[in-house]
């Protein structure tokens, strides 16, 4: 690998907030989604592993770990230190910033589970429970990916309602209260127009 100061064009007196701003803009500009049908993608997508790698491997540096791996809840290493850390200082969006910049075709488990915990954090429980849920399927040992699953469950009502729609909102359910909202927006409209309800239907 080459030298990750080098990569993100930063020497190795640079500042931690150096660092992160020089990521961020490497991260901005090699981004998979400016390269959708582009002849560049692929290129694209290499170099964005790079970042994320030269990145990795100076934190990790820097704290004193080797390898870019540190222990997680489940007793394994992981290829995200920076992601969790920030999750543990509920600093989301540079988290999920981070995350976004994986290209897809790079993004394992761990990956799914932490962009769980972000939806998590934010209240997204759907979002959260498809995320966990990719993770165990890619990772089905893992105990801290199954428990996040069955929290997300609970937490997203799938439990009680396993057929619930992973959208926002009530993603096309319909209730005794829709019914009833329906029928007093139909009497409206139909007063409105000089009638009511039964003389309208």
């Amino acid at each position: 690998m080459k030298d990750p100061y080098s990569v993100l064009g930063i020497s190795k007196n640079a500042t931690d907030d150096e660092i992160k701003a020089a990521y961020r803009e490497q991260a901005r500009k090699y981004h998979p989604d400016n390269y959708t049908d582009n002849p560049l993608s692929d290129l694209a997508a290499e170099k964005m592993k790079e970042i994320n790698e030269a990145y990795d491997s100076i934190i990790a540096e820097r704290r004193g770990k080797t390898g870019g791996s540190s222990n997680t809840a489940g007793g394994g290493s992981t290829s995200f230190p920076e992601v969790r850390s920030l999750i543990n200082q509920n600093r989301l969006e540079e988290a999920q910033e981070l995350l976004d910049g994986v290209p897809p075709q790079n993004r394992d488990a761990e990956w799914y589970f932490l962009n769980g915990t972000v939806q998590y954090r934010r209240g997204w429980f759907d979002n959260a429970y498809t995320s966990f849920c990719t993770a165990s399927r890619m990772d089905p040992a893992n105990e801290e990916y199954r428990r996040a699953t069955m929290n997300a469950q609970r937490q997203s009502g799938r439990q009680n309602n396993p057929y619930r729609p992973n959208t926002y909102g009530r993603g096309g359910e319909c209730s005794t209260c829709d019914i009833c909202q329906g029928l007093i927006c139909a009497d409206c409209c139909c007063e409105c127009m000089g009638g009511d309800l039964i003389a309208c239907c």
